[in-house]
């Protein structure tokens, strides 16, 4: 059972004469280290965390994997073998998946300057709940923390921060949730010490108490309350708490008070089981001690919006100390606790997020199954899977947490992050894996997208049946890029209309430079791509320095035996030739007519996988073009494979086009055209 009430100092003599599975896991577990020879230096700061967990359960696997994870953390090695049986395999894995969990934190590399926005640090958190296969690791990946933080002082500033404001973001904030009240209140008076050293000292100053005896001065307070509601006949449940310096010094700055004017400074709760219960407590507790004028509300008569009940008195109690005394019934406790009024919701404030509530909700009652009898083990599983199906959670290489859809992929992740990145992705890796685009991604995966520098997505990526995206929001980006390019395509189409009008009438123009045959202009059809202006039917060829093709403007270049070479018409090797001998360039263009083809190659590259080649045969296939040959090369260093093809196109929108869908292909860095 894990509970909140035990003090994190609880020395290891107290466990155990209170809890022999613990005493007994502890010792188990550091003679079985020990004899795996692990240094009794690194086993003892290993064995705090083990300790602080044993504090809050007796489940000796998980107090084994917490000070094996301790270890890790350390950089001692541990041989599984060396540790025959006398660690249990559970514990190995539980230890393995506490490994998982120590990633996650502050993004690498990250500064304060940075900050950590509060979506970042509730992803984060979310995470945690996510990734855990089961909830006890989230209490020891707590204490893991509470351990490391209690040395911070042996690390420089920079570091001594860094761990603070992670304490402070993301786990204080989770304990608290979770209800382990031990862990949450160190956790933020050490961080808080950390943080704001002065602001920490001042307030400590002004208690004037050490908190043992604070701890005790409640603790005597509790036992006579008992004994006054037992003797009015009120059956009650009574304990209390000290309020630590952080939560002194938040509730200052929320209410703009100095720490004269808080008066809960030690606050007790009263649980009865009716409401006629609640005012015969309070009777009880103004019989007793004089309440503060102003300080008394009744939330029970005039509930809070949120619908939250409970009596709130201050006193001045024992040794003239103030104290806050707060009546609820059962049902308004545990309404305050884990329905829409819980205190921490409150305490945190922001939106509400109702599923993240119910798995808060799911995991304390299976931290806590003394409170809650009857979770067994094939129903803790399906509501797991139940409440954790929604989301994943999966992470940039520089450790920034992307909230996903259940069946998120990697061009879901892409898109999540930047549309642009979606656009040109290409490929992705997830754990340092070449992995499939279609491949759903696993809780905790730390995903790194492939761009091209070119192309756009591909139509395959909005066909539901092949599982490219799992995301709505990914689709309508896709859809939206698609719709720009036909916008844009109407748009050159428009252009285009309006310059032939124009073109029917044209204004004369210098003719250029041209030899002049004595042959008419003949326009060969179905022989040669080009006419060739007074020429009849003359040997052509394509400029391999520029490579034209439909509709481009073109120009010809007489050369001596070889016939014509075709060139774009701003070519720089032509530009050259025309400077030099401007008597050869011929006026020529484009013969549109029949099937007139012409040659291109194609090369692609892309990290190799099975089945690269075929795909990128299926594209040409479903562009109607055929390869009239093909070479395929694998560099075995980077494994990147490099595809050359030769095959021949209708015009330059249809080599646009099939580039553009060869840059789709999984895995595919960049398709170009090549001379």
């Amino acid at each position: 059972m894990i509970a909140g009430s035990t003090g994190p100092h609880t020395p290891l003599e107290t466990l155990q004469k209170a809890s022999t599975p613990v005493s007994v896991a502890l010792e188990q577990t550091g003679a079985a280290l020990a004899a795996a020879g692990v240094p009794a230096a690194a086993l003892a700061t290993a064995r705090e965390a083990a300790e602080l967990v044993g504090s809050l359960t007796e489940d000796g696997d998980l107090i084994a994997a917490t000070w094996l994870q301790g270890l890790g953390r350390q950089g001692v090695a541990v041989d599984a073998e060396a540790l025959g049986r006398r660690v249990s395999p559970q514990a190995l894995k539980l230890a393995g998946e506490l490994t998982r969990l120590g990633e996650i934190g502050l993004p690498a590399g990250w500064s304060e300057q940075q900050g950590l926005n509060a979506a970042q640090s509730e992803a984060l958190r979310k995470m945690l709940l996510a990734v855990a296969s089961d909830p006890r690791l989230v209490v020891a990946r707590l204490a893991l923390q509470l351990a490391r933080l209690r040395h911070a002082r042996e690390l420089d500033a920079d570091g001594r921060r860094r761990i603070a404001l992670e304490t402070r973001e993301i786990y204080a904030p989770l304990a608290n949730r979770l209800g382990t009240w031990s862990l949450k209140w160190e956790l933020e008076d050490l961080a808080f010490r950390h943080l704001e050293p002065e602001a920490y000292h001042r307030i400590a100053s002004a208690l004037a108490e050490r908190r043992v005896d604070r701890e005790r001065y409640i603790e005597s307070v509790c036992e006579r309350l008992q004994h006054e509601l037992a003797q009015a006949g009120v059956r009650a449940r009574v304990y209390g708490r000290p309020k630590h310096i952080y939560s002194i010094w938040r509730k200052m700055q929320r209410k703009d008070l100095a720490f004269e004017r808080i008066f809960d400074v030690r606050a007790v709760r009263i649980v009865v089981d009716t409401v006629a219960d609640c005012y015969a407590a309070l009777g009880v507790v103004h019989g007793l001690w004089p309440y503060i004028a102003g300080e008394f509300d009744d939330y029970i008569a005039t509930p809070k919006e949120n619908d939250y009940r409970s009596i709130h008195t201050a006193v001045t109690g024992p040794e003239g100390k103030s104290l806050e005394v707060q009546i609820r019934t059962a049902d308004m406790h545990e309404f305050a606790e884990l329905g829409v009024a819980a205190h921490w919701r409150y305490k945190e404030g922001g939106a509400r997020d109702a599923r993240h509530e119910r798995q808060i909700q799911w995991v304390r009652q299976v931290l806590d199954p003394a409170a809650h009898p009857g979770l067994e083990e094939d129903f803790i599983e399906r509501m797991r899977a139940g409440l954790f199906a929604e989301r994943i959670y999966a992470l940039t290489p520089k450790g920034e947490v992307v909230d996903l859809p259940r069946g998120a992929t990697a061009l879901d992740f892409a898109y999540h992050v930047h549309t642009d990145l979606g656009h040109r992705c290409r490929g992705a890796k997830a754990g340092g894996r070449i992995v499939p685009l279609d491949q759903p991604l696993a809780n905790g995966d730390v995903v790194e997208i492939i761009t091209g520098r070119s192309g756009g997505p591909s139509r395959d990526w909005l066909s539901p049946d092949l599982h490219f995206l799992a995301s709505a929001r990914s689709r309508a980006k896709v859809r939206a890029w698609f719709h720009r390019q036909e916008q844009e395509a109407s748009a050159r189409a428009t252009a285009a209309t309006a310059t032939a009008a124009t073109a029917v009438t044209p204004a004369p123009e210098p003719e250029p430079a041209t030899i002049t045959l004595a042959r008419p202009r003949s326009r060969p059809s179905g022989r040669s791509p080009v006419d060739i202006e007074g020429v009849g039917d003359l040997p052509t060829t394509l400029a391999r320095c520029c490579g034209p093709v439909p509709p481009e403007p073109i120009a010809g270049y007489l050369t001596v035996g070889r016939g014509v070479t075709i060139h774009r018409a701003g070519c720089s090797g032509l530009a050259r030739m025309r400077t030099q001998q401007p008597q050869r360039v011929l006026r020529v263009e484009w013969n549109l007519g029949g099937d007139n083809r012409l040659p291109v190659r194609i090369r692609v590259e892309a990290f190799d996988r099975r089945g690269l080649l075929r795909d990128v045969s299926d594209v040409m296939a479903m562009e109607h073009l055929s390869i009239d040959g093909v070479n395929s090369s694998t560099d075995p260093k980077d494994r990147i494979a490099t595809i050359v093809m030769r095959t021949a196109v209708r015009d330059s929108e249809q080599l646009r086009q099939v580039l553009q869908r060869l840059s789709a292909v999984a895995n595919v860095l960049k398709a170009e055209r090549v001379t």
